[in-house]
């Protein structure tokens, strides 16, 4: 049996504490991460157009980036290969030495199907980035706007991209029009990266230059809020799926569980707020797409219900 103290850190196990996440339901969350991708998930990573990243650069401070996937990717029950490169590697200098750690997220759109895959560099080089599997599991579709993306035709232009201020006009346009976007959180051994969703507008961007977003009901797994709990960073990326544009950002974070801070965002359980340090915009991140269906989306695609994810649907 896989033991939860295992599986889960001590950030993650104390913020579990906190909202009484109970020990039989621990339990079985922690038997539904695995240490290697089972045949659908192999068969999901290698469909997909693009893989989310999470990642840290040589300073330790995580980002949170994006392998577009013009030729595929390559996946097996211990690897999952890319052959291109993270968006702003290099000005960004994240670090790929062989035993750094590493999450990817996987996202389909289409079927808002979405998986993941923690582990620790084994090779990168221009053409190839190579993670080791160490946990492998899925997520319920929550909060995911249905969107038709795929592949690019042609590898994307090389790396444009450059450091921008919190009040730069592209910025606070794709800040302000996200619907969707990327956290990319640590521990002492490992990363994560998270997808976050709702209506535009769900990330805010506060008088004093400061990014909050709403935490609603999901997994109880509590990657991305334990990793705060004892590294206080996180890193995002925000793409504009319109333009292929997108603002990535590192800074502090923190979690406020105050009812009069929750109270802002309907249905929230609790808001993340972000201290941004270090801001880059990039020309070229993601194929251009735009949303699959135009009604608009409430209900419980994208607000908030009173119940949680269940383990069986994280069997993605």
């Amino acid at each position: 049996m896989t033991r939860p103290d295992y599986v889960f850190h001590a950030g993650e196990r104390a913020v579990q504490d906190r909202t009484g996440v109970p020990a039989e339901y621990r339990e079985r969350a922690a038997r539904a991460i695995r240490a290697e991708m089972p045949p659908q998930h192999q068969a999901f990573f290698e469909s997909l157009p693009a893989l989310f990243v999470g990642l840290r650069d040589m300073q330790g401070r995580p980002w949170a980036t994006v392998c577009p996937l013009p030729t595929g990717a390559q996946a097996t029950p211990t690897r999952l290969i890319a052959h291109t490169y993270p968006v702003l590697t290099d000005p960004l200098g994240l670090d790929l030495r062989p035993g750094s750690k590493a999450a990817v997220l996987g996202v389909d759109f289409a079927t808002r199907r979405r998986n993941r895959v923690n582990g620790v560099i084994t090779a990168a080089t221009k053409n190839v980035l190579s993670i080791a599997v160490e946990q492998s599991y899925g997520n319920c579709p929550k909060y995911i706007r249905t969107r038709d993306i795929r592949p690019p035709a042609t590898p994307f232009p090389p790396d444009q991209g450059k450091r921008v201020a919190i009040d730069d006009v592209a910025a606070q346009r794709i800040i302000s029009s996200a619907d969707t976007f990327f956290i990319a959180t640590y521990a002492e051994n490992g990363a994560d990266i998270s997808h976050r969703g709702g209506m535009p507008g769900v990330l805010r961007l506060n008088a004093d230059g400061s990014l909050s977003f709403p935490d609603y009901a999901g997994n109880r797994y509590f990657n991305t809020l334990g990793n705060i709990e004892v590294s206080g960073r996180a890193g995002l990326f925000i793409p504009d799926f319109g333009s292929g544009e997108a603002i990535l950002l590192t800074g502090r974070a923190g979690v406020d569980w105050s009812p009069a801070r929750t109270a802002e965002f309907e249905g929230a359980e609790r808001v993340v707020d972000i201290r941004p340090d270090d801001i880059w915009y990039a020309r070229h991140s993601v194929p251009r797409c735009g949303l699959a269906e135009e009604r608009e989306v409430k209900g419980p695609d994208l607000l908030p219900t009173p119940h949680l994810s269940k383990i069986e649907a994280t069997e993605q």
